[in-house]
């Protein structure tokens, strides 16, 4: 239940900041064009907070934190008299027109390269690619990669830890063929071609490392407790932080796996350790308990130390002003070539509509991120104003790309779009927009069962 609630709260906020940002736009282009604004609304439903600016603008926080919106004063549904005709919608070149509602998008461009511009000049450090373990036979094996190869390239595009080798390994959903770079450990470097045969993204099976066979570095994990968790068999057993496990029922543990098979298996089941505390040897009787979650499977309730990472296997990125604008701007338009070959795979086939995720998988995102710390939380919202903008931009009625496909034929043919052409456009839009909603909430109903 904490979880879940945390996921909400962090969703209501990212939604909150990007749905502010996005309207924001429309806003103040509005006012720059003397557009008199009725109601700025982050949300939608019945208000939960409003107040009257001095301008006369209702603001409004609304009870459904799904969009919002600006309402202009405009001609075409508001009885506008006639000292206010010049500052109604309807009635500003379509020059105008067209800004306004490109500025919401464009916007949600910015703001992201201002969230990854942030992430620069705070500083952040990552693994790099460093492959660990080679699966047999699958495609990574089948094109040459070694253990502790580093992937430092795929489909010509760098990538410098795990989180770009995993958005590019996307891309290649539906194609026969990936052509990547690794570097040995001697520095040798090496073009491979990995033959994947019209692979796919399988939401089922979101581990994209994992069906490319390759299992990423990690540091070894010992056998000294970092963490004893309450009210579980080590706390009452008297197992402490800092005891280092040497042998179970005499057997000499010198790996944690080799623990982790013992106690699995046991559940329920009595055991003697030898454990090192404070430099003196010590026996402890400890009965297993249950796995809460796996029927069946052993548990303590503890947690090992890891070894240090190598500081050659770490990637550290960290900016001045200009160079993490640079690295903002880059980010954005990485994310933006992302977003838009995906939509590209997803309308040819080559991704399934399976893929598509609603609020809830969102809510997760969210929740996972802000848990993850503000560099991936920032991460997130790039990531999702990107997608934002994008998706407002599809020529499609209803959103602002589809009153942006009007206002260029306006301005092409200097005469509006028929009120008719209009309507028909809203209904397809709107039902469009509503099937893809449903086949996103269904989607995370059928990932959350």
């Amino acid at each position: 239940m904490i979880e879940i609630l945390n996921n909400i709260f962090f969703f209501v906020v990212a939604l909150g900041i990007l749905v502010a940002v996005h309207e924001w736009g429309h806003y103040y282009v509005a006012k720059l064009c003397g557009v008199k604004i009725l109601r700025f609304s982050i949300g939608f439903g019945k208000p939960i907070y409003q107040r009257l600016t001095s301008s006369g603008m209702e603001f409004v926080i609304a009870a459904i934190p799904l969009g919002g919106y600006v309402r202009m004063l405009d001609g075409r549904v508001d009885d506008v008299v006639p000292e206010q005709q010049s500052v109604a919608f309807n009635n500003q070149p379509v020059s105008q027109r067209i800004a306004i509602v490109a500025a919401g998008p464009i916007v949600n461009f910015i703001f992201a390269i201002f969230a990854s511009m942030l992430i620069g000049l705070l500083g952040f450090s990552a693994p790099k690619p460093v492959v660990q373990e080679v699966e047999q036979n699958s495609f990574m094996y089948r094109a040459g990669v070694q253990p502790y190869d580093q992937i430092i390239a795929i489909g010509g595009k760098s990538t410098q830890d795990w989180r770009e080798v995993i958005f590019q390994l996307s891309t290649f959903s539906g194609e026969q063929n990936m052509p990547f770079t690794v570097m040995s450990e001697n520095g040798l470097q090496r073009n491979l071609v990995a033959p994947i045969n019209g692979w796919k993204i399988d939401p089922d099976e979101p581990d994209l490392l994992g069906a490319f066979g390759i299992q990423r570095f990690a540091p070894e994990v010992t056998t000294t407790i970092a963490v004893v968790s309450e009210d579980t068999p080590a706390s009452r057993a008297g197992i402490r932080e800092n005891d280092k496990i040497l042998e179970i029922n005499g057997t000499t543990q010198e790996k944690w796996s080799q623990m982790v098979e013992i106690i699995e298996a046991n559940p329920n089941e009595s055991a003697t350790f030898l454990v090192s505390r404070d430099g003196a040897f010590q026996r402890i009787e400890v009965t297993f308990g249950e796995h809460p979650e796996r029927e069946g499977v052993g548990f303590l309730g503890v947690i090992p130390f890891r070894e240090a990472y190598p500081e050659d296997f770490i990637h550290r990125v960290q900016y001045g002003p200009i160079g993490a604008f640079a690295y903002g701007v880059q980010e954005m338009i990485d994310i933006s070539s992302l977003t838009l070959t995906m939509l590209g795979k997803l309308i040819v086939g080559d991704v399934s509509v399976k893929n598509l995720s609603g609020p809830v998988s969102i809510a997760q995102g969210a929740g996972n991120s802000a848990n993850a710390g503000l560099i991936a939380f920032l991460s997130f919202l790039a990531l999702i104003s990107v997608n934002l903008g994008i998706i407002n931009l599809l020529p499609v009625p209803m959103l602002d790309g589809g009153h942006l496909m009007y206002f260029f034929f306006e301005w092409i043919t200097g005469k509006p779009v028929s009120e008719s052409v209009q309507e028909i456009g809203m209904r397809v839009g709107g039902l469009l927009i509503l099937a893809l909603m449903a086949t996103a909430i269904f989607n995370d109903i059928i990932r959350n069962i």
